[in-house]
């Protein structure tokens, strides 16, 4: 034969043009009736192990908690970076930062919400640009000369003092309904829709919601699943009467009637509950409403997710909390509120941390039917300079004062005087992204999954985290290079339930830890394990379930450290300790079927360079006594449930 084709391949085509001509429907070619085709051509075992999979096969790493020029806040400190340039930044572009330098990410980003601060949005670039309404107003006009005279420093803090104590001109008050505060949220819609690119980048439309009463901070991020079309239809809640309110219970009557007019669907994050003080995760009463179940439930559903780790410190525990948890002192902020003017008490913690909030939720079911802090966890940035940078060796700090320079490692953040509440610039930590698993990069596909839980947070590395549940896993089901399969088909991932336990059975996990490709090595795998006993007392364990090397652990349970590799002086580390990559099966052994439960994992880098080394090797500074120079970089993956009973 002329092209070389086998003989038997070529009557093999000829007979699927030869049975029956009826295979294919009508005088479509391209429509195959699956009926008559099945019964033409008996199916065969299915080769291809990829086949047919219809679950998320890669997260997607992103920030839901940027700043820009447009929050009240990040104009203050020096911020000239747009809602668009942020975009540009998390895609992979250089841009200039507002300090003047050039900055550029490693990688792109993912995904990114812009979340400008709702009150007041889109001031500060009328004030830079001398706009009409601002120029009309005396002291608009005052802060405008201000600035151009070289003083915006000056002007800048008088604006801030004004606005946090109530001083701040009316006139001047971008508020929902006026034509300033339209066109800044008509513009941030405008540049998500600009620069949003299904299945490469997402960039989602948001916002803050910033209740922030006594400087106690609940703030929320507002996270659109919706195109420009329905979010236009609408202007952000802010806590300003009429137009809006500091409790997060009339946020939550905001989104229901944004989904009831709009059809669309929006959630909102809770973040940075450690400087809250006390008032994030409430357990007898909020704004003076005692909680009951449709509290519960609200909250359930209109919060799914929970920030646990940003550049204002973590919020996954505390040691008070947690003392027999070793890793439990990471980049804490435990002085006081947002702006320090209330400090810490140590009866406050209990409820600012995912972990103890998590244990509360058990004890709120049992009390009220519904668990309200039934929520997934993630990481942000909080950066108030339009750059989603939380790379230790590539960190451009909270702030635009923060940004790289010689004097930020000396440098006060805060200082509030009459409480003594200090917190100094090299305490702000690089940290976090969001990882999702989602089935596509699109609004639709990350959101949906953030919605159901299904993501894990990290301080920074972009490891690769899998984590799921069943009540029928076995030590077989963790040997293998694609653990979603019997993951998936077996059990329910990250932010799932297990209900209904089978007589005689404990949970089963499988749980697997990748390293970032261009991060450091993993130390070690635990799952976490929070649990309400028959006597109303609730308790939590650390398990250390996957480890490197041939560690063992001691007469205690405890492992040995992994050691570390650091070199302060060169800021420099190897990956010759640790693995690049940890997968195990683990059973609850002290499993009992009539307590509530709830799991998660964490997953430990070998120590690395802290920010503050970098900074120490570049500019030559010399850290000040105390400063953390090392870091364990960490993920923390959504909790998988267990309810008695179903």
């Amino acid at each position: 034969m002329k092209h070389g084709y086998p003989v038997r391949a070529l009557l093999a085509a000829l007979t699927i043009f030869a049975v029956s001509g009826s295979a294919f429907a009508g005088d479509d070619a391209g429509t195959l009736d699956k009926t008559k085709a099945d019964k033409a051509f008996p199916a065969k075992p299915v080769y291809s192990p990829y086949a047919g999979r219809n679950f998320p096969t890669r997260p997607f790493f992103g920030d839901t908690h940027l700043h820009t020029a447009f929050s009240m806040d990040a104009g203050a400190f020096g911020a000239r970076l747009s809602p668009r340039d942020a975009y540009r930044f998390a895609r992979g572009e250089e841009v200039t930062a507002s300090s003047g330098q050039p900055a550029k990410l490693s990688r792109p980003l993912d995904f990114l919400v812009v979340a400008d601060h709702s009150d007041n949005m889109g001031f500060f670039p009328d004030l830079f640009a001398g706009k009409p309404e601002v120029l009309s107003d005396p002291t608009g006009r005052k802060w405008y000369d201000m600035i151009k005279a070289g003083n915006g420093a000056e002007a800048a803090m008088e604006i801030i003092v004004a606005f946090s104590q109530g001083t701040f001109p009316k006139t001047l008050m971008y508020l929902p309904g006026s034509r300033a505060y339209k066109g800044a949220w008509q513009e941030t819609i405008a540049a998500a829709e600009h620069y949003n690119d299904p299945g490469r980048f997402t960039a989602f439309i948001g916002y803050e919601w910033t209740s922030n009463t006594g400087g106690n901070n609940l703030h929320r991020n507002i996270v659109f699943r919706d195109n420009g079309d329905k979010a236009s239809q609408v202007e952000p809640f802010t806590v300003y009467p009429p137009y809006g309110s500091d409790n997060p219970e009339n946020l939550w009557n905001w989104m229901d009637a944004y989904e009831k007019k709009t059809g669309g669907n929006v959630l909102a994050i809770a973040h940075n509950g450690n400087l809250s003080n006390g008032l994030m995760f409430p357990v007898v009463e909020s704004f003076g409403k005692k909680l009951d179940r449709a509290y519960a439930e609200r909250r359930a559903k209109r919060e799914r997710l929970y920030e646990t780790t940003q550049t204002k410190g973590t919020g996954e525990s505390h040691p008070f909390l947690s003392p027999n948890d070793e890793f439990a002192d990471f980049e804490l902020w435990d002085k006081g509120n947002l702006d320090g003017s209330v400090a810490k008490k140590k009866e406050m913690l209990e409820f600012e941390y995912s972990r103890s909030a998590l244990k509360n939720g058990l004890k709120l079911e049992q009390l009220l039917g519904a668990n309200p802090y039934k929520f997934g966890l993630i990481g942000s940035s909080d950066a108030h300079t339009g750059l989603a940078a939380m790379e230790e060796e590539n960190f451009f700090g909270k702030t635009t004062p923060q940004e790289p320079s010689p004097e930020r490692m000396t440098a006060t953040f805060m200082n509030n005087p009459k409480t003594g509440v200090k917190i100094m610039d090299w305490e702000v930590g690089a940290s976090g992204y969001a990882a999702v698993w989602a089935t596509e990069n699109t609004r639709e596909a990350i959101w949906d999954a953030m919605e159901r839980r299904e993501t894990y947070a990290t301080t920074g590395p972009r490891m690769i985290v899998r984590f799921f549940g069943s009540w029928d896993f076995d030590k077989a089901d963790a040997q293998t290079r694609n653990p979603a399969v019997v993951g998936y088909a077996k059990g329910v991932p990250m932010g799932g339930d297990l209900r209904s336990a089978p007589a005689g059975k404990s949970p089963t996990f499988i749980v697997a830890g990748l390293r970032d490709p261009i991060g450091a090595n993993l130390d070690r795998i635990q799952i976490v394990k929070g649990w309400l006993d028959a006597k109303g007392e609730l308790h939590e364990k650390v398990y250390d379930v996957a480890w490197s090397g041939d560690r063992k652990p001691d007469k205690d349970g405890k492992l040995p450290s992994v050691g570390s590799t650091v070199d302060l002086a060169n800021a420099t580390w190897t990956n010759t300790i640790g693995a690049p990559e940890l997968i195990t099966f683990w059973q609850d052994a002290g499993f009992n079927a009539a307590e509530w439960a709830f799991y998660y994992a964490r997953v430990l880098e070998i120590p690395t360079p802290r920010w503050t080394a970098y900074d120490a090797k570049r500019f030559g500074t010399k850290p000040f006594p105390g400063t953390r120079m090392t870091v364990i970089e960490r993920a923390y993956t959504a909790p998988i449930w267990y309810t008695p009973g179903g």
